[in-house]
């Protein structure tokens, strides 16, 4: 028996979510644009009714409002908007509170969060040889709203985090209909390397969206994709 999926934010990726979401056992059963649920008030018990999971693709203005009003409602969650993340302690208060369930990711691909382990892994050896220095570039289509991307940021967090705490120069540019290229790059006198993930569609940040909504439903608790990563089926 399918379960009941809600798409919150139904642009170009919450459409590729919908057509693919059969493939993962889900029946949509409700959709939610901009002008269907202002400040969040299209989400109610009366329009989640028979829903076990809802996607969030929107705005960062959007989703901190949407992730509290679902968890107040009782419905687990995936949220990929970026943007919003400093706000994510008052999120983790309002799913843990409403016990329910939050999967959250700068970005949904599989490819892209495996790429994020080898640059944290590169970076942590380039930390003890002071001659690299280190830069990280992304493009994205000219509809995207932040730059640098929310995973171009989360690259450079995760660099430091391992110990590399020289300046990460980051830049962004925005054009057409590019779906995603993000490049970390180590430069010293003698060479040059350069790490690059390029996504060729959106269609891996809608699967690995799916993935993470059929491994939270009717779970608890609040999880950034990476640690869920192994889990998935």
């Amino acid at each position: 028996m399918s379960q009941g999926l809600a798409i919150v934010g139904y642009g170009k990726m919450g459409k590729l979510i919908a057509s693919l979401a059969p493939e993962y056992g889900f029946e949509v059963r409700a959709k939610f644009s901009g002008g269907s649920n202002p400040g969040g008030a299209g989400l109610s018990h009366e329009t989640l009714r028979g829903i076990d999971v809802a996607v969030e693709f929107t705005t960062p203005v959007a989703a901190p409002v949407n992730v509290q009003r679902l968890a107040v409602l009782g419905v687990n969650s995936v949220v990929g908007t970026t943007g919003w993340f400093e706000q994510l302690p008052v999120a983790r208060e309002a799913v843990v509170h409403a016990k329910a369930g939050l999967v959250w990711a700068a970005n949904f691909s599989v490819g892209m969060n495996i790429f994020v382990q080898a640059v944290t892994r590169a970076a942590g050896l380039f930390a003890k040889h002071a001659e690299y220095e280190a830069w990280g570039w992304e493009i994205h289509h000219s509809a995207k709203k932040d730059a640098p991307s929310g995973t171009l940021k989360k690259l450079a967090e995760e660099m430091r985090s391992v110990g590399y705490t020289r300046p990460v120069g980051l830049s962004s540019n925005r054009a057409g209909a590019i779906p995603g290229t993000h490049e970390i790059g180590f430069d010293s006198v003698a060479d040059t390397i350069t790490l690059r993930h390029t996504a060729r569609s959106r269609e891996g940040f809608a699967r690995g969206a799916l993935q993470a909504a059929r491994w939270i439903a009717g779970k608890k608790g609040f999880y950034e994709f990476k640690e869920i990563l192994g889990e998935l089926t």
